[in-house]
Parts: structure tokens; sequence; C-alpha cells
């Protein structure tokens, strides 16, 4: 079915006056939401019964905003949704127009799983404390009070066993609380697991795998419980007493020549849009698409821990309300997420993302020995982050934006690993012992992000570098190596690997645009922070994973194909995708394209990860490669900060009193 019908809702206001907001690509707002559920709901098809997964702004197309820059209408404010209902198996696809209060198509995707739902966790955890068959497995283990269990639903990836075909379905991992408080992840319940059909609101089964004991040693963080800190810091303030320099207008955000607008939605969270320099377009849209965290125990139930926690649960949904002094620090300025709820209501994240500046440090600096001055100038970039916690773990996103025209996007893992239960002394060879008992198992966190570069104008190509080494006939004194560089012409050639062997990066150019000497612009993408995937391709997990086979995917630009592992993640084959993109070989050079780099981390616990793991850090950098005729950051002015002091003087000594430019 994919038919468009009939208005079923007065109008909501009309483009002229939406024509006041700060950019058309900006994220749905409450009243928006709130709207978009009562047309649905209007709907005779969807009166009854019908859940909602995720509603987003319906992007309007590259052209229409362009239009729209250029003094044109402001293109119409539309929406997806993704519903479904728990009477049946599937997912129906919506558009929904909300100033003429109409749905404008829908359609039926058989077969496909909508994302296992915030609201969920805690029916899910309920369903199997009350299950007389996991009672009894608790009871065998010495567990009497059942409130101190806890229960995390993870997703049951693919299998092809008899009594979950068809269904949806979540599996379960334990935990057992000593005290109110207490870090349950200190004490696995190891080998008892149970399976959810979640439309049922039923247990499938319990699979019970042995009994180990369970951990009983505290290895707690909370504060509360803590008996004694190390001796506090002196105040470290980060203070401007002039304000920010970025200047907020709704969603849109400029700070020095720097130009974004900010969107967030259910399942990706943090989504940039028409980020520009300068007035220069760099990238249309920016986003963390999806992420896959397989680990690597072949033992008991621990081979289905394949979880994607972006396309299977929305990391969106889970982000956090951040604190002010604590989350972030400086002069800070936050916009809320405005999301939706499985039945239907409109919900606000308070706090989701925040924005500030950072001293980044030294930028550039020449001293000339002959004069002896030096000129110093030292950089600043604007930070928009959001924190979601799935679960154990906390993902922290950074996206950086840098004075001489770099982006930097940073991910900071926190939180809690994921534990099981050892006999002390013998963790599994997948693992390493955290504690007496408590064992971290090894496993990867592999992230996608989606890049849809517009480097001044729409039609971009990549280009890839390696460097090698001069043939003998011209390399008399063996010192001659250079770059060589190959255009990437269609999908399958744009399937690529990163190659330390030869320095490989990637650039991408606009072939119509050329700087000073005559080269197209471009910006370079370095892989520094690839993993080599241990899956094996043919099974379960290496099937749904298949982007984690390419540290870079590059294919032509589609407003359908939007995440790498596919539309429809829950219960998935991994048929859809990049793999079923790039099959298709279409030409992707001097055309709108979008690049999908892989990046990730390579994890075996330590006992410093535990009771709570300390930040480790993967990303990546665009840094400009012949966009500017020069370092763009050139022209910053002198400055000297002189809020800075040496430490045991009374007055100020800093390079304000020395022979600076």
């Amino acid at each position: 079915m994919n038919e468009p019908i009939a208005t079923l809702l007065p109008a909501m206001p009309s483009r002229e006056q939406h024509a006041r907001r700060s950019h058309p690509l900006e994220p749905l707002s409450a009243a928006e939401i709130r709207a978009a559920i009562d047309i649905v709901r209007a709907h005779p098809a969807f009166a009854h019964g019908a859940l909602f997964e995720t509603i987003e702004l319906l992007e309007p197309s590259r052209a229409a905003v362009a239009a729209w820059k250029t003094g044109g209408a402001p293109p119409p404010r539309e929406a997806r949704a993704n519903l479904f209902r728990n009477t049946e198996h599937g997912v129906w696809r919506l558009t929904i127009s909300i100033e003429k209060g109409a749905v404008l198509t829908s359609a039926f995707v058989e077969g496909a799983r909508p994302m296992i739902q915030l609201e969920q966790f805690v029916l899910v955890e309920q369903l199997v404390r009350d299950d007389p068959r996991f009672v009894a497995a608790c009871a065998a283990r010495g567990i009497t009070d059942m409130s101190l269990v806890c229960v995390d639903p993870w997703s049951a990836g693919s299998s092809d066993l008899p009594d979950e075909t068809g269904l949806h379905l979540c599996h379960v991992f334990c935990w057992l609380r000593a005290r109110e408080n207490d870090n349950l992840y200190a004490h696995p319940i190891e080998g008892l697991n149970a399976v959810v059909d979640l439309k049922a609101g039923a247990v499938v089964r319990v699979d019970d795998y042995g009994i180990v004991p369970i951990p009983m040693g505290e290895v707690n963080y909370d504060s509360r419980l803590r008996t004694s800190f190390r001796a506090e810091l002196k105040p470290l303030n980060v203070v401007q007493p002039e304000g920010a320099s970025f200047r907020l207008d709704g969603h849109k955000l400029s700070w020095d020549l720097w130009s974004a607008v900010i969107g967030f939605n259910a399942r990706e969270g943090l989504t940039l849009h028409d980020i520009t320099y300068d007035g220069r377009p760099l990238f249309h849209r920016a986003s963390l698409c999806e992420m896959v965290v397989p680990y690597g125990s072949p033992f008991s139930a621990h081979h289905r821990k394949n979880v994607f926690d972006i396309g299977e649960y929305g990391i969106g949904k889970l982000a956090n309300s951040l604190k002010l002094g604590c989350d972030c620090l400086g002069h800070i300025a936050y916009l809320d997420a405005e999301l939706n709820t499985m039945d239907g209501e409109a919900v606000k994240i308070e706090r989701a993302i925040c924005i500030h500046e950072e001293d980044s440090g030294l930028l550039w600096k020449h001293w000339d020995f002959r004069t002896d001055r030096a000129e110093i100038r030292r950089g600043r970039r604007l930070v928009i982050s959001f924190i979601a916690t799935v679960g154990n773990y906390e993902y922290a996103s950074y996206w950086y934006f840098k004075q001489d025209g770099e982006i930097e996007y940073e991910m900071k893992a926190t939180g809690i690993i994921n534990t099981v239960g050892c006999l002390p002394g013998e963790p599994s060879k997948y693992g390493v012992e955290v504690a007496p008992g408590v064992e971290g198992q090894i496993h990867q966190h592999a992230f996608c992000v989606r890049l849809e570069p517009a480097l001044d104008g729409d039609n971009n190509s990549v280009v890839e570098c390696d460097t090698h080494v001069e043939d003998d006939d011209a390399n008399p004194y063996g010192n001659a190596f250079y770059v060589r560089e190959t255009l990437l012409q269609t999908e399958r050639d744009g399937c690529r690997k990163a190659d330390p062997a030869t320095m490989r990066y990637w650039r991408v150019i606009n072939p119509e645009k050329t700087n000073r000497v005559g080269k197209p612009v471009g910006y370079k993408l370095a892989p520094s922070n690839v993993i080599t995937p241990f899956l094996k391709a043919n099974g379960p997990s290496g099937r749904r994973s298949a982007f984690m086979r390419n540290h870079l995917w590059v294919t032509a630009y589609d407003p359908e194909q939007r995440y790498p592992a596919g539309e429809y993640m829950n219960r998935s084959s991994g048929a859809d995708g990049l793999i079923k993109y790039v099959a298709q070989d279409r030409p992707i050079a001097n055309r709108p394209i979008v690049l999908w780099h892989v990046f990730g981390l390579h994890h075996l616990p330590r006992p410093e990860d535990f009771p709570v793991q300390p930040c480790i850090t993967t990303g990546f950098k665009l840094m400009p490669s012949g966009f500017f005729d020069v370092n763009p950051g050139i022209d910053l002015p002198p400055n000297v900060n002189m809020a800075s002091r040496l430490h045991g003087a009374s007055a100020s000594s800093c390079c304000g009193n020395a022979s600076a430019g």
C-alpha cells in the first residue's frame, strides 16, 4: 500500500508563518509531533491499537532548501513516522503533512520489526522476574528476593530456533543487587537467560546453562556507598566574562566563520545539517548513523551479543538530560530534544544537547631567531555534544569545529563494561577477570558515520591517496616517495579499506572548483581509528554487521538509503544496507555522493575498566586539503590571555610582556 490520503485535520500554520523558523532542517517541535500524532490517530486505519516507534522530520530535498536560501518559499513541514501493532507483525511507514493535516503516503513493510522501545525495558524485567521457571532457577542459585534481580533487555539478533521464528523478541542477561544502589554488574547471574516475546508480553523460554557461583564482593561507584575520597584539587573554572562567542537562532548555530543547523531524532540522536565555513558549503548532513557491539565469546548465550545500539534501540531516545557544571563546563547553551513515546505522546528530554567553546591549544606559531619575534595564535573549538546511556554503557558523542577549518568527531565510551560470571581466578580465554569471579569479555564497538559532502556544491568525488616508494631507476638515493591519487569511479570502487603500509587517506573533492594553484578544492578523511572485524562473514552476527567489512563506503546519494545495516535492524537478516546499495554499482564521480566511514574501539577489558570504565575514545577528522588558498587561521588577531598567572608569582607573567607580535 502506498497512496495519498485526504486531509484529515484542520491545517497547521502556513509555510509563510513557518518562514520565521531559522532553518527548514530544524527538527520537529513538540507541537508538530503532537500534530503528527493527531493526524495519524484520526485516520481510520490507525485509530486503534497503533503504537509509535518514531516520528521525525521528513527532511526537505537539497533543491528545496537551496531555493529557500535564495529567497524562495520555505519547504513544507512534513514528518516520517513508523507505526506498529502488538496484534500483527510488520511496520507501517508513513509520511505526514503537518501543514495540511494529512497522511500523504503509507506503506506496510511485512516482516519488519520496530526498535525495542524504552518503555518496554521495565516490562521485560517484570515479566522475567515473575516467570515461575526463572524464579525456580534463581532459587537454585540461592536468590529468594526477586526484587534484587536486574534484567537487561538485549536485542535478540537473528536465529533459526523454531520457537523464535517470526517473533518480535528480546533476549535478556541478568545480575543481582546486594542492596539499594549497589553496583549490580559486580554480581552477574551467569548462565541464566530468558527470551521474551515483546508483542505477546510473555516469556518464550528460560535458558539455564548451569550454575556458576554469583560473585558477591561489592565493587561500587556510587558516592553514597564510598567511604573515602582523595584530596580535592583546587577549583579549575572556565570563565567567559563577556559571554559566549556563538549565536543560536532556534537550532541554527553560528560561531566564528562556521554555521550549522542542529537536528535530533530518536534513532541517530544528534544530527548536523547545512555545515558551512565562511559562507562556503562543506557538508549537507552529518550523523553517527549506526553502531554495533559484537562480543567474542561462544559460550552459553554470549554468542547472541551483537547489539545495534542505534538501529535496534535508537540512541536518541536514550539521551541524558545534561547537568550544568558536570557534563559540560563553561558558558553553556542547551537544546532540548522533542521526541514521541510508544503510546503516542510528545516527550521532552531537557538539555539533551550541549553547546560550548573550549580552548584547543596552540593553533600556529613561529619564532624568527633573526629578529627574536614570535607570532602565536591559540585556537578555540566549538563543541556540540550529547550523551546516551544504553543499558550498562554510556556513549558521549562530540562534534568539534575548529578555527582552521577542521571538523573532528570524537566518541567517548564510558559507563560499565558488560560483565559475566566465572570461577575466581579462572576467566575464559575470551575475557579478563576484572574482580574476583567477574569477567569482562573481549568485544568491539564499530561506529559508522554518514556524511553528505557538498564542498562548494553538490557534485563531489572521492580520491584515494596512497604513498609509494619511487621505482629504483628514479630513486638513485633511496629516499624518494610520493602520493599517488586514484579517482573512485563507481560504488564497487568505493568499497575501501585502510592501508597503513601506504599511509592511505581519502580526499573529497569538487572537480569543478579549483583553488589558486589550479587544483580541485577538497577535504581529507584519514582513517586513524579503524578496527579489523573478527566476525566470520557467514555467521549470524557477521551477516548483520556487513558494514564493518570496509572502512569507507562511497555511494550515490539517495535520501532513502539512510542506514549502513538497513532501515529495519531488529531481527534483520543482513540482506539490507550497504551490501545492497553498492551492488547497484552506480557512478560516484562528480555527482551527489554519500561517505560512510567505519571506525571503532577494539576492547579487551582491563581491571581498570571496573567498576566504571574511564573514557576511551575513538573518532576521525575532516581536514581541509586544498579547500583554502592559505592557512584559514592566518587572520586570527593577536591575543594574550590576561587571566593566566605564573604559579607562585603575585603578578602576571606571560607572552604579553615579551616581544610577541
